[in-house]
């Protein structure tokens, strides 16, 4: 007896690391110490000693059942980006600049090819995000997990002066409310998308195109959270004051909008001031799903919201376009009692 005849293949472990060098190599920024394969990460700090009162910040987080979808469709190369995603924009949404990431993959079984594409993705989220791939695990849990089975979660680590922190305390009724376009259903809700789904749910079912999406059904629900750490840098870099940010993921409008509001303030949405996608409006449709259900389980196309002065409003809606993303006056911030009002 030996352990891979217990269910662990240690060979394919190393085959895997060998595999995903390539694309941990393409994230590497100058204060990553050491290479792939230590016990721990190493990461210099020297830079933040540049700051008056530097703030470490960190986000964990998963991409839900949506890998289930990813499992289906026999595609893993972009899963990797949602849970650097759902990492960074928490860290970005306090102000915060990502610095490294490490992921973690539970599988039923290591199949070295699958884990490299899937650490391809968590690659690529850690280069639109700029923030380094420095370490992770991969584990085999024969027994406990089906074969083709695997679960994905990461944890950043990033910092901010606080001076620059975004904590909404200078908020206040006038205040304009932008939002960013979201590239789809992101991370969050796909418990309740495999029910509406659940006939569809199979790899002809999600390769079937419908011409509302102008895509496949799989294409549009596997598409990959929004990475909005570039847009709320650039608009940082245009000189101004994000007075209070919100990150739309589980929990939709009702319960992410009133994180970024302080007593007093009550955000107003106006739910016409953009186009809300086709897969929403297919979601709701097909699952028979109400609309103040919809708002409080997705983002309805807006994955990110900031609220700024009225005179800054332009400049960044300017500063969010230069960086590929799309941006939407939704609204804005008014004396009431803490909440959000979709109108």
């Amino acid at each position: 007896m030996d352990y891979k005849k217990a269910g662990v293949d240690i060979e394919a472990g190393y085959k895997s690391v060998e595999l995903m060098k390539e694309h941990v190599k393409k994230t590497m920024r100058e204060e990553v110490l050491g290479g792939l394969g230590g016990f721990s990460g190493a990461f210099s700090l020297a830079k933040i000693k540049e700051m008056e009162e530097p703030v470490l910040l960190s986000g964990t987080d998963g991409c839900g059942t949506k890998v289930k979808l990813a499992i289906i469709m026999d595609k893993h190369d972009t899963i990797g980006i949602d849970a650097v995603a759902m990492c960074v924009n928490d860290i970005a949404c306090a102000g915060g600049e990502p610095l490294f990431f490490l992921d973690y993959i539970a599988c039923g079984k290591n199949y070295p090819e699958k884990i490299a594409d899937i650490v391809k993705g968590v690659a690529e989220g850690c280069i639109q995000s700029e923030a380094a791939l420095i370490g992770g695990e991969t584990a085999e849990h024969p027994g406990l997990m089906p074969e083709e089975d695997y679960d994905l979660a990461g944890f950043s680590v990033g910092v901010c002066d606080k001076k620059d922190m975004i904590t909404g305390e200078h908020l206040k009724a006038g205040d304009v409310l932008i939002g960013m376009a979201s590239t789809g259903v992101h991370s969050n809700g796909f418990s309740l998308v495999r029910k509406v789904f659940e006939k569809e749910l199979t790899k002809e079912g999600l390769n079937t195109y419908y011409d509302e999406l102008g895509r496949t059904l799989g294409e549009a629900l596997l598409a990959p959270t929004r990475i909005y750490v570039k847009a709320l840098k650039s608009v940082k870099k245009a000189g101004v004051t994000v007075k209070a940010c919100s990150h739309i993921t589980g929990g939709g409008f009702y319960e992410n909008v009133p994180r970024m509001l302080i007593d007093g303030t009550r955000a107003v949405i106006k739910k016409d001031s953009y186009q809300v996608p086709a897969i929403f409006k297919m979601l709701a449709a097909k699952g028979d799903v109400a609309e103040e259900m919809m708002y409080n389980t997705f983002n309805m196309g807006i994955g990110m919201i900031i609220a700024v002065d009225p005179a800054d409003a332009d400049k960044a809606m300017a500063a969010i376009r230069e960086t590929g993303d799309v941006p939407y006056v939704i609204g804005s911030v008014e004396a009431g009692e803490k909440g959000v009002t979709l109108c």
